[in-house]
């Protein structure tokens, strides 16, 4: 899609997503806390398989705008599609949105109390009410699928963190979300452990899951991405291929911040 296609202009009341490839609609969002504006007029529109990379300087908004599409932050304008459901619309069930859309986090946030096993299968029998022995089944499916099945029955105090990421992904996975949100998903590991998540992200991307990822890792947005999105300051300066903007970005913005983060 070229990158004059992803703002979204003159959208109509109705379902936008109705009849198209589009399983996520952004149009004008503005976040702002207190006195900061965290975004700043956002539209973006994601298509059914597609995999979006979002990148940016610390502080441009980029986790904010992740956490407005399955409303962990509430919008201050704007409007956000999901499935073709409209969150902003006071009669929707965010939390049935929030089934379909897995989000994985910096921090991994499983309960140490618990089984990486019952860590995965929790949220299964809770929302997706299936029973124990069904829940588990597809538990070790996940874990299987993110390489990991011989740590079923450890605490997550007994794994690294790249092994605790992966069991967060597994747990995104087994509730088969139609979408997958990723808030810098290795920022908290230790470098030798970014690239066994990575390469879980890879598979995923490449077995069409619809992905938006935020993230500093331009290895990964080079070879998953179907689309990058540069912010800075809660907008969106330029979208293209990884291709385009790696090697030929239009914005001066653009290149300054490629410059300092990829050595050349």
């Amino acid at each position: 899609m070229p990158a004059d296609d992803v703002h979204i202009h003159d959208m109509p009341t109705h379902d936008p997503t109705a009849h198209t490839e589009d399983i996520i609609v952004i149009d004008n969002l503005y976040k702002i806390f207190g006195s900061v504006m965290a975004v700043c007029g956002f539209s973006l529109r994601v298509r059914r398989g597609e995999v979006v990379v979002v990148v940016g300087p610390s502080g441009s908004g980029k986790s904010t705008v992740l956490r407005c599409i399955n409303h962990l932050e509430v919008p201050t304008e704007g409007d956000i599609y999901v499935d073709g459901i409209h969150l902003e619309d006071k009669k929707t069930d965010i939390n049935a949105v929030r089934a379909e859309v897995g989000m994985v986090f910096q921090q991994f946030n499983l309960f140490g109390h618990l089984s990486v096993l019952d860590n995965i299968t929790l949220a299964q029998r809770l929302i997706r009410k299936r029973n124990r022995p069904e829940a588990e089944r597809i538990a070790m499916e996940q874990l299987e699928r993110v390489g990991i099945p011989e740590k079923a029955h450890s605490f997550p105090r007994q794994l690294s963190g790249g092994q605790q990421q992966r069991v967060a992904i597994a747990r995104s996975l087994a509730m088969n979300p139609k979408i997958m949100l990723f808030d810098e998903p290795t920022s908290a590991l230790d470098p030798e452990m970014i690239k066994e998540v990575l390469d879980v992200m890879l598979d995923l991307a490449r077995g069409g899951m619809t992905m938006v990822v935020v993230t500093h890792e331009m290895g990964f947005a080079r070879s998953a991405a179907d689309r990058v999105v540069f912010m800075d300051q809660g907008c969106v300066v330029e979208t293209a291929t990884p291709k385009v903007l790696f090697n030929e970005p239009k914005h001066e913005r653009t290149k300054l911040f490629l410059s300092k983060i990829i050595s050349h």
